[in-house]
């Protein structure tokens, strides 16, 4: 069901949340959002940008800039224009968060026409905002979905699509996950509507989560970071996306931050067909973020109630395990650690995992970029990648040395001129490469909302 609503109303929500106190966790309170590795610093700088009054900032023309001669209007960039951009406050969020898309192929005439229809889905402190951008130079937003709870932490939520449904956890407490049925988008026009959830589930006590997975072949859904399964892979078959059941927990290698789990096509012989999670790992055995394991965790799920560790591998000059993606032949992964730039005090660093024996994957190699911000989510396109670095913008690097342990930077879009320091003060989060038939890239910012941008091709050749 919807209802109308404008957006103002829930802007009235932040003022709101602004003042909700966030949970942090560490030591032996296992549940208790251990994914927080910055502890206060990083909610003081999260709580900073929700606080601000985004009515007196300073508003960004929402017309498209070319990239021409370093610069899109403020913005530095190289290869990559932007076409459009929403400012958080017209987004009627305090805080944006995680960024993921919908490509809805709609056949015959009436309601929503035909063609294909392309949907930003855009997390925030109060809920989850859907933006129409099939005209990407004219972004409509389509309404609201509020979070089921704005209780405890709420700075993050996390959204991933299966079988035309949005599926959206939170860490606000009692979230649960949300399950919206995305066909309830099409053919709506004017003013902002609110959306009701479609389904919630509450099954096995998942009040909280910090971060989640789908595997679209197989139907499953992996929640990490949540109040249960020892914080590891909470496994929920999804194939009735409006009746999500329980499968089963993997919990031995502890809390997990991220996931990707695919059904297995690589070289490894022994392991192809089965369903496998890739795991930024970062689990804590002790009170202090000097007592974080961080590995890479590899894991064969596909016996739901007996899944099968293949192998955990620490590395060097470590912070926190955030997020990675394996290319298209899954023979690499790329590895995000959120915070060995701030303490280690070196520049944005990514790293290349050889993962051609699953038993036994080793770091290929690094890359360093030059600028300084700390790197968050990436995502592997076409053998491309995507990069959300908080304060230094989308970075898309090549792919095609990976054998040799090596990314290059081909373009870049900084959503943040203020500076590149590896701080949380804002700057993006996420980003969406995979539109369907396009090459536009949806990218959501902390502190700015969403862009839309276009990659073009740098001048560096």
């Amino acid at each position: 069901m919807k209802a109308r609503l404008g957006v103002a109303v829930v802007t009235a929500l932040a003022a709101a949340a602004v003042g909700i106190g966030v949970s942090y966790g560490g030591g032996d309170d296992r549940n208790n959002n251990r994914h927080t590795a910055a502890g206060s610093e990083q909610a003081k700088e999260f709580r900073e940008v929700a606080g601000q009054d985004t009515r007196a900032a300073k508003r960004v023309d929402s017309t498209a800039e070319k990239c021409r001669n370093g610069q899109a209007g403020e913005f530095e960039c190289d290869g990559i224009d932007m076409l459009s951009h929403v400012p958080r406050e017209d987004l009627g969020l305090s805080f944006v968060n995680d960024i993921w898309g919908w490509s809805d192929q709609v056949r015959g005439k009436g309601k929503g026409k035909g063609g294909t229809h392309h949907y930003a889905l855009i997390g925030g402190t109060e809920g989850t905002v859907f933006v129409d951008i099939t005209k990407p130079k004219r972004p409509d937003i389509i309404g609201t979905l509020p979070s089921n709870s704005l209780e405890g932490g709420g700075f993050w939520r996390d959204i991933k699509v299966y079988d035309d449904h949005a599926f959206i956890v939170s860490e606000h407490d009692g979230h649960q996950m949300q399950v919206f049925d995305l066909t309830q988008l099409r053919g709506v026009t004017g003013a902002p509507v609110t959306f009701d959830a479609t389904a919630v589930y509450d099954v096995g006590g998942a009040g909280n989560t910090h971060n989640l997975n789908i595997n679209e072949d197989t139907g499953y859904a992996y929640l990490v970071g949540t109040s249960t399964c020892n914080s590891g892979l909470h496994m929920v078959d999804i194939n009735d996306p409006a009746n999500p059941e329980f499968a089963g927990c993997f919990e031995d290698h502890g809390y997990i931050h991220d996931a990707q789990c695919v059904i297995y096509k690589g070289p490894d012989r022994e392991h192809r067909g089965r369903e496998i999670c890739f795991n930024a790992n970062a689990e804590f055995v002790g009170p202090t973020i000097e007592d974080i394991e961080n590995t890479l965790s590899i894991v064969d799920v596909t016996d739901k109630e007996n899944p099968e560790p293949l192998s955990r591998v620490f590395y060097g000059e470590d912070g926190y395990s955030h997020q990675g993606w394996t290319d298209s032949k899954q023979e690499f992964y790329i590895h995000g650690d959120e915070l060995d730039e701030d303490l280690r005090g070196i520049n944005t660093r990514t790293r290349v995992w050889d993962v051609r024996d699953l038993d036994d994957p080793s770091v290929a190699g690094v890359f360093t970029n030059e600028t300084t911000s700390i790197d968050h989510n990436l995502y592997t396109k076409s053998g491309k990648s995507y990069h959300s670095n908080y304060t230094s913008g989308l970075r898309i690097y090549d792919n095609s040395r990976l054998d040799q342990g090596k990314l290059s930077e081909v373009a870049y879009f900084d959503l943040y001129p203020e500076n590149d320091a590896p701080t949380f003060e804002g700057g993006t989060w996420s980003n969406y490469p995979y539109f369907k038939g396009e090459r536009f890239v949806a990218v959501s910012s902390i502190d700015r909302g969403l862009f839309v941008l276009k990659p073009t091709g740098s001048s560096r050749g």
